[in-house]
C-alpha cells in the first residue's frame, strides 16, 4: 500500500485515538503522546527510537468537534508556541469556518524546513481555504502527494510564507437532500462573493458586464452588480445560485441518464462538459452552462473557478442515488424538490425566503384546481378528454391574413414559481392517459404534452428549480429526452410588454431570445388555461407601463380601449389611495383577463389574496372581471389573522399557507358563445383549522363544493354574500363621507420614535436638539434619512420656535401623546395638512375618527369610530386607517401656526345632508347636535350587528329620523360619550378603582398586564388595579382591548400618579360607555330609523 493510501486510511476511518495511532505507524514514529495541558493535539515524535523521539520537536494532530474561542486559543497556542511564527497562525485561522468539524494535520518537512498542513474537513463539511482544493481522488493530488513522498517536490517551493504547502479537503459522500443542499449553498456564497472582484477586474465588455447588461435590459432594470444589504436581490446572488442549481440538475440528470443507460460507471462530470448533461427542455440553462465551461481561467478569477470547482467535487462524492431515492420516496408526500430549495435558502441567505415569498403551494389546493379545470374543460367546453386533449385548431396569424394550426387547450402558469402547478397537471395528465400502438407516452409528450405547456418565472434561481423539477418528473415518468422539444419554462417578466429584438449583440443575446420566445405565447399563443398562485405583494416592482395602463383600460398592444379597473359604473372610483390596485396578484389576473379576452374563450384559475372580494377598492376589478367572464367561482378559504378571523360557530380558522393573508381559490370561466349579461357569481366558504381544509380540498372539486350563486350589484359588487333587502334599507342613510365631505387620514409621521412623547417636556428637549443642534447632533438623537426624505436638505428651513408646533396628539384610544407637528419633518408630511390644520394653535375643534373597512381590525362587532379634539394618528386603530372628520373646518391662512376665531369657521356638512336633515325634522340643528346625533346612532348596538357585513367594508351611512325627540334624546347620549371619551365628564371623578402597590415600583413588566377576578396586575411584583369589571376589561375601540391596549404600550415604564388616575377614570369612562350604549338601542324603537 503506498503512502498516499495509508494516509488516506488513517485519516478517514477510526476513532482520534486510532487515527492517530495508525498515523504513527505509518511515519514509523516511535512515540504518541495527548497533550498533558489538556489541549485536543497529539503529539507524534520523529526518531530513532523512543528514547531519541523524546528530545525531537513533535508533529501535532489536532481533533476538533467543534469550533469556539476554545478552540481559536489552542490553536493560537500551539502556532505561536516557540518563536512565533504569525504568518502561519494567520494561514490556518483564516480557514476556520464557523459550524463545522474540523482536523488539524500538522507535519514537519524534511529538514526543518517548514511543514505541510493538510486540513481534513469531517462529515462532509466544507471550509474556507486561500489556495486550491483537491478531491482525494482527484489525479492532480494524488501526483503532488506521490511527489512529495517520493521527494520530487523540492523543499525549497515557496506557496504561502516559506511555508510548501501542500492542501487537501476530504469529503464524506453526501447521502441526502438536506446535506447537499446545505453543501452546496455555502458554496453559492462564496461564488456569490466572488462575483464582485471578477466584476471589478474584468473590462467593460469582460463576461459579467455583457451578462448583467441583458438581465437589466430584458429582464430586471434595476439589478446591481452587489447587494447593498443582505436582503438586496443582486446580480452576484443570481448568479451564485444558478450556478448551484443549474450543476445540481445537470448531475441530477447526468445521473439518471447513466442510470437508464445502464452504464456502471458514471460519466465524468466536470466544468467542460456540464451543459451536455442539461436536458434539451431547457436551452437556456445550457448555453449558459456553454458559455461558462468556454471561459477561460484567468478571466473568471480564481477565487470563483475554484469555487464552482468546489461544486463539481461536491456533486461527484454525492450518492445520486441515494438522493434521487430521497426524491422518489418523498415525492408523493411532499414537494420535496421545493424542501431541497428552502432548505438551500435557509443555509445560503435565511432573510432572503421571507423576503422572496418563497412559499410553495401546498397540493391540495393545486389539486383541487387543477381537478376542477378538467372537469370545466369536459363539461363547459365539451372536451371529453380534459386535459389530455390533443385537438388542434386553425388561428390567425399575427398579420391577421393567414392561419395556422395549433393546439387547443394550451396550458399556463403566469408566475410558475418552483414549477408545482405545471407539476400537478402533468401527473394528472400521466394518470389520464391512455397509450396506444399508434401513440406511446414519450410520443405524447413530445408532440402533445410539451407544446401546450408553458410558464413565465422572473426569478432564476426558482426559473432552474422548475425546469430541474419538471424535468426530473418526466425522466422519472419515462420520458426520453431525445428531441428537440424544449420544456417551455421562459425566463421573463410576464407583465412586460413585448419589446423590438436589437441586432444580436454576443453570446448572451440568448437572454433576449428567451423573452422573444416567451412573448409569442403572451400575445400570439391561444391559451385557454392560465392556472397558478401569482405573488401578493402592495409594493410592486412591476410597474411596466403596458399592464399599468392595461389597469387604466388601454390597451397599447392591440391599441384598444378595454375595461378600467380604476373605474366602476363608468365613473371613476375616487378612491385617495388606490394603491391596492396595483398589488402584483392584480396585475396577474389583469393580465391573465386579458390574455382570455384575446383567445375569446378560456379558464382562468388562481389560488389569491382574498382582498379583492370585498374590499371597495377592488369594485371597479369586480365588475370587469364579471363583464368579461361567463361563471366565477370564487371559494374562500379565510385563515385571514390580521382580521382575526374565525369559524361561524367561534372555534378557531387556520390559514392554509403559513401566511396571515387570508386567501381563495378563484375561477373564472369564459365560453366560446358566452352570454351577454354579466357573470353568474358562485360563492362557497371553507372554514376550520388546517389539516382540515387541506383533506376536504384532497376529496372534492368545483362540482361537489356546495356553491351559492350571489347577485353583486352596484356600486361595490361584491363577490362575498349579502343580504341585498337589507342593503336597500341601509343605503337609505347617507355615508358620512357624502356628509363631512372633507375628510382624510390621521397623520402618518413614520418617525413616531422622534417626533412623539408621553410628555412635553422630553419631547421639547429632544427637538430643541435636533431643530438647534448640529447634523451629528440630531443623528444621535435618532433622526434618520430614507429615500424620500433627508434631514440635512430640510434643517434650514425648520426655524428655531420648538414650543409653538408641540401639540396635544391622539395616539390610541385614550392615549393622549404629544407630537412636534411640522410637515417638513415627514415624508410627504403636508399631504395630511389639509385637515390638520383646523386642530393646531388653539382651534376649538372635534372630528369623528372612522376607518373605512371595519373588518380591518379584527374585532368581531364594529368598533372603528371614536372622537377627538386635537391631531389624530393615522394608526388610532389596530391595522391602521383612521380617517379624521372635522366638525369645523378653520380658512386657510399663509402662517400655519396663526390664530383664527370661531366666527372665522364653517361646519363641515354638506348641503345635500343638512337638506335631508330639514326635510326630516322641519329644521337644521346645531351643528354640535348633528355630529352628537350621529355619535350615538353609531353607538348604537343594533345598529353595529344589523349592518355589519356592510360595515366590514365601507364607511358607515347615517340613518335619519323623522322624531324632534329621539333625535334630542339620542343628540344628548351622543355628548355625554364624547365628553367620557375626550375625558371631560364630571363623571370621571367618581372612581370605582383602586390601585394596589405590592412590592413593586409601578414598573410596567414585559407579558403584563394580566387580568383576574377584578384585578389588573402590571407586574411580577404585584402592583395592580382592583375594581376593574370584566366587562370593561374586555371592551374594545378600534380593534384594540383597551384597558390592555394602554397599559401594554407602557411596557418598561413606572406610573405616574398622572397615569395611574387616567387609567382609572378609563376604566370609568368605558363602564359609562356600556350603560349608554343600552340606553341608545332603548331609546330608538326599531330600525330601519323612522
Amino acid at each position: 500500500m503506498t503512502f498516499t493510501k495509508q494516509l488516506s486510511r488513517a485519516l478517514m476511518t477510526g476513532t482520534n485515538e486510532e487515527r492517530v495511532e495508525e498515523l504513527r505507524k505509518i511515519l514509523k514514529y516511535p512515540v504518541q503522546q495527548k497533550d498533558p495541558g489538556g489541549s485536543r493535539f497529539y503529539y507524534l515524535h520523529p526518531g530513532e527510537d523512543e528514547a531519541e523521539a523524546r528530545d525531537t520537536c513533535p508533529i501535532a494532530v489536532g481533533f476538533y468537534s467543534e469550533l469556539n474561542d476554545a478552540t481559536d486559543g489552542e490553536i493560537r497556542s500551539f502556532l505561536t508556541a516557540g518563536e512565533p511564527q504569525p504568518e502561519i497562525y494567520k494561514h490556518y485561522t483564516s480557514r476556520v469556518s464557523e459550524d463545522q468539524p474540523v482536523m488539524y494535520l500538522l507535519l514537519p518537512a524534511k529538514e526543518g524546513a517548514g511543514r505541510v498542513p493538510l486540513v481534513l474537513p469531517n462529515e462532509g463539511g466544507l471550509r474556507s481555504r486561500q489556495i486550491q482544493t483537491f478531491d482525494w481522488n482527484e489525479p492532480e493530488l494524488l501526483a503532488r502527494l506521490r511527489r512529495l513522498e517520493q521527494g520530487v517536490l523540492p523543499i525549497a517551493t515557496r506557496a504561502l510564507c516559506s511555508v510548501p504547502l501542500v492542501e487537501g479537503v476530504f469529503y464524506d459522500p453526501i447521502k441526502t437532500a438536506k446535506e447537499l443542499a446545505r453543501s452546496l449553498a455555502e458554496v453559492a456564497r462564496k461564488i456569490e462573493k466572488a462575483i464582485p472582484t471578477v466584476y471589478d477586474a474584468e473590462k467593460k465588455d469582460g463576461y459579467l458586464h455583457k451578462l448583467l447588461k441583458n438581465f437589466q435590459r430584458d429582464l430586471l432594470p434595476n439589478l446591481q452588480a452587489t447587494p447593498h444589504n443582505e436582503k438586496d436581490y443582486s446580480f452576484a446572488d443570481i448568479y451564485a445560485q444558478t450556478i448551484a442549481y443549474g450543476l445540481f440538475t445537470a448531475r441530477v440528470f447526468n445521473h439518471v441518464k447513466d442510470e437508464r443507460e445502464g452504464k456502471a460507471k458514471e460519466t465524468d462530470f466536470n466544468r467542460q462538459d456540464a451543459w451536455k448533461q442539461l436536458p434539451e427542455t431547457n436551452p437556456f440553462l445550457r448555453k449558459l452552462f456553454r458559455e461558462i465551461s468556454e471561459q477561460k481561467s484567468q478571466e473568471l478569477g480564481k477565487e470563483l473557478i475554484e469555487a464552482i470547482a468546489d461544486i463539481f467535487i461536491i456533486l461527484r462524492k454525492t450518492k445520486m442515488d441515494a438522493i434521487l431515492s430521497d426524491f422518489r420516496q418523498k415525492m408523493n408526500q411532499e414537494d420535496i424538490v421545493i424542501r431541497f430549495y428552502e432548505d438551500f435558502l435557509k443555509a445560503y441567505k435565511p432573510e432572503m425566503r421571507e423576503l422572496r415569498g418563497v412559499y410553495y403551494t401546498p397540493e391540495p389546493i393545486v389539486s383541487y384546481i387543477v381537478r376542477s379545470v378538467d372537469s370545466i374543460l369536459k363539461a363547459d367546453f365539451g372536451l371529453e378528454d380534459g386535459l389530455v386533449d390533443a385537438t388542434k385548431v386553425q388561428v390567425k396569424t399575427k398579420d391577421g391574413k393567414n392561419t395556422k394550426e395549433t393546439h387547443k387547450v394550451l396550458i399556463t402558469d403566469v408566475a410558475i414559481g418552483t414549477g408545482t402547478f405545471l407539476h400537478s397537471v402533468i401527473d394528472h395528465i400521466h394518470k389520464s392517459f391512455k397509450p396506444s400502438q399508434q401513440l406511446t407516452w414519450s410520443d405524447y409528450v413530445s408532440q402533445h404534452l410539451l407544446p401546450r405547456l408553458s410558464g413565465f418565472e422572473l426569478l432564476m434561481a426558482p426559473y432552474a428549480v422548475a425546469h430541474m423539477k419538471l424535468g426530473l418528473q418526466l425522466a422519472e415518468l419515462g420520458y426520453k429526452f431525445d428531441t428537440d422539444e424544449r420544456l417551455r419554462v421562459y425566463l421573463t417578466n410576464a407583465l412586460q410588454e413585448a419589446f423590438q429584438i436589437p441586432p444580436a449583440d454576443g453570446f448572451d443575446n440568448w437572454i433576449r431570445d428567451e423573452a422573444d420566445a416567451a412573448n409569442i405565447i403572451k400575445q400570439e399563443a391561444p391559451v385557454m388555461v392560465l392556472l397558478g398562485n401569482p405573488p401578493y405583494s402592495g409594493h410592486s416592482a412591476n410597474n411596466g407601463t403596458w399592464i399599468s395602463n392595461l389597469l387604466k383600460g388601454k390597451d397599447t398592444i392591440t391599441s384598444q380601449e378595454t375595461s378600467s379597473y380604476f373605474e366602476v359604473d363608468g365613473k371613476p372610483l375616487g378612491e385617495k389611495n388606490p394603491k391596492w390596485l396595483n398589488d402584483d396578484y392584480v396585475k396577474f389576473i389583469r393580465f391573465s383577463q386579458w390574455r382570455i379576452e384575446q383567445t375569446g374563450y378560456g379558464i382562468l384559475a388562481f389560488v389569491t389574496n382574498h382582498g379583492y372580494l370585498d374590499n371597495p377598492t377592488f369594485r371597479g376589478m369586480r365588475q370587469s372581471l364579471m363583464e368579461t367572464f361567463d361563471d366565477i367561482y370564487v371559494l374562500d378559504l379565510h385563515g385571514n389573522s390580521k382580521k382575526k378571523e374565525r369559524c361561524p360557530d367561534g372555534s378557531k380558522d387556520e390559514n392554509v399557507f403559513d401566511i396571515q393573508q387570508g386567501v381563495s381559490i378563484n375561477i373564472f370561466v369564459k365560453h366560446p358563445n358566452g352570454k351577454k349579461e354579466n357573470a353568474t357569481v358562485h360563492h362557497a366558504n371553507l372554514w376550520g383549522v388546517q389539516e382540515c381544509k387541506y383533506n376536504w380540498l384532497k376529496e372534492n372539486d368545483i362540482n361537489t363544493t356546495q356553491w351559492t350563486t350571489l347577485q353583486p350589484q352596484s356600486p361595490f359588487y361584491l363577490f362575498v354574500p349579502q343580504n341585498n333587502d337589507l342593503l336597500a334599507e341601509y343605503q337609505d342613510g347617507l355615508k358620512i363621507t357624502e356628509a363631512m365631505s372633507t375628510n382624510g387620514w390621521g397623520i402618518a409621521t413614520r418617525k413616531d420614535y422622534l417626533l412623539t412623547d408621553f410628555t412635553v417636556e422630553s419631547l421639547t428637549q429632544r427637538m430643541s436638539i435636533v431643530v438647534n443642534g448640529t447634523l451629528d447632533e440630531a443623528y444621535q438623537e435618532g433622526v434618520k434619512d430614507n429615500e424620500s426624505w433627508s434631514f440635512s436638505k430640510i434643517k434650514n428651513r425648520l426655524g428655531s420656535d420648538i414650543k409653538s408646533r408641540v401639540y396635544s396628539y391622539y395616539y390610541r384610544p385614550f392615549d393622549y401623546r404629544y407630537i412636534f407637528y411640522e410637515p417638513l419633518m415627514i415624508e410627504r408630511g403636508d399631504h395630511r395638512l389639509p385637515i390638520a390644520k383646523n386642530f393646531i394653535h388653539e382651534r376649538n375643534n372635534l372630528s369623528l375618527l372612522i376607518s373605512r373597512t371595519g373588518a380591518a381590525s379584527g374585532s368581531p362587532i364594529w368598533d372603528v369610530m371614536f372622537v377627538g379634539d386635537s391631531l389624530s394618528d393615522l394608526n388610532l386603530f389596530r391595522r391602521g386607517g383612521a380617517f379624521i372628520f372635522p366638525l369645523y373646518l378653520y380658512p386657510d391662512t399663509d402662517n400655519l401656526h396663526q390664530s383664527t376665531t370661531a366666527e372665522q369657521r364653517r361646519p363641515n356638512f354638506s348641503e345635500d345632508f343638512l337638506n335631508a336633515i330639514k326635510d326630516k325634522l322641519g329644521y337644521i340643528p346645531t351643528p354640535e347636535a348633528i355630529f352628537y346625533y350621529i355619535y350615538a346612532i353609531f353607538h348604537s348596538p343594533t345598529y353595529r350587528t344589523r349592518y355589519a357585513e356592510f360595515l366590514k367594508i365601507d364607511f358607515p351611512r347615517v340613518p335619519l329620523t323623522s322624531c324632534d325627540r329621539l333625535f334630542r334624546q339620542l343628540a344628548t347620549y351622543g355628548e355625554e360619550l364624547v365628553a367620557l371619551h375626550l375625558m371631560k365628564s364630571p363623571k370621571l371623578d367618581n372612581l370605582i378603582t383602586q390601585f394596589v402597590e405590592g412590592r413593586g415600583d409601578r414598573l410596567v413588566d414585559a407579558g403584563h398586564p394580566k387580568f383576574s377576578q377584578g384585578e389588573v396586575v402590571i407586574n411580577k411584583k404585584g402592583d395592580k388595579f382592583t375594581g376593574v369589571p370584566e366587562n370593561v376589561w374586555n371592551f374594545h375601540v378600534g380593534g384594540y382591548q383597551v384597558c390592555q391596549k394602554w397599559l401594554k404600550d407602557r411596557k418598561g415604564r413606572t406610573l405616574s400618579d398622572e397615569d395611574i388616575l387616567h387609567y382609572q377614570k378609563i376604566v370609568v369612562s368605558l363602564q359609562e360607555t356600556i350603560e349608554i350604549m343600552e340606553k341608545i338601542d332603548a331609546a330608538i324603537p326599531g330600525f330601519p330609523i323612522q
